[in-house]
């Protein structure tokens, strides 16, 4: 074959620069978060985030990150009607089909507006029509307006059933958390068993739920 048409390379040497010292490493390490990652929020998962989930059904618009699998084991066990009653599962669900969910207003002024505020004030003194001196309507009389409702605690799912298997309420502070943790450690350790070690998985139970709950800021 004439060497006009014979078949020449371009490229016959191809080099590839040898890693500098300390990306070896950092390339074995497969769990090491990139740039612009975040960490899933599952208790002692490394793996980067790439799902969110809501909290709870209070707590729409803020989020847990997960890994795809911690995602997909939230989801299984997510159930938005927990906790609810027959009555306000009912009263949800028609909520949705007439107004798909979203919050409604009033062709009224708010009762936090500064004429509700008058009117109240005038009523209390027999100004609007009416006096009150026992505080039948809840406008507070002559000894002024009662005691305002504290907001619950707002909580996720993740702590509530932390708090759960620390058998305290959702209304337990720091203190009390550390307390009840340091308890059952002690309580369900083997070494404080004889050797017995019956109670291991309730102390595995105790470490990764106190972990939640400072990783959540409550401890």
């Amino acid at each position: 074959m004439p060497g006009a048409f014979q078949y020449k390379p371009k490229f016959v040497d191809i080099r590839v620069r040898p890693p500098k010292p300390g990306e070896e490493a950092q390339a074995d390490d497969v769990y090491a978060l990139k740039p612009g990652e975040r960490r899933c929020d599952h208790p002692g998962c490394s793996m980067p985030a790439s799902a969110r989930a809501p909290k709870s059904r209070d707590m729409m618009n803020e989020h847990y990150w997960f890994c795809q699998p911690h995602a997909a084991e939230y989801n299984r066990n997510w159930n938005f009607f927990a906790g609810m009653s027959e009555g306000e599962i009912r009263a949800r669900q028609e909520e949705e089909q007439t107004t798909g969910g979203r919050p409604t207003w009033d062709f009224k002024a708010s009762r936090n507006s500064r004429e509700s505020a008058a009117f109240a004030s005038n009523f209390a003194r027999g100004k609007g029509g009416y006096r009150d001196p026992f505080n039948m309507f809840g406008h507070g009389g002559a000894s002024g307006p009662g005691p305002v409702a504290q907001p619950s605690r707002r909580l996720g799912k993740i702590e509530r059933n932390a708090l759960a298997d620390l058998d305290l309420d959702e209304n337990a502070e720091g203190p009390a958390i550390r307390a009840r943790y340091t308890e059952l450690v002690k309580r369900c350790h083997p070494d404080a068993n004889g050797g017995d070690r019956s109670a291991e998985h309730k102390l595995q139970r105790v470490i990764k739920a106190y972990q939640a709950l400072r990783k959540a800021g409550m401890v």
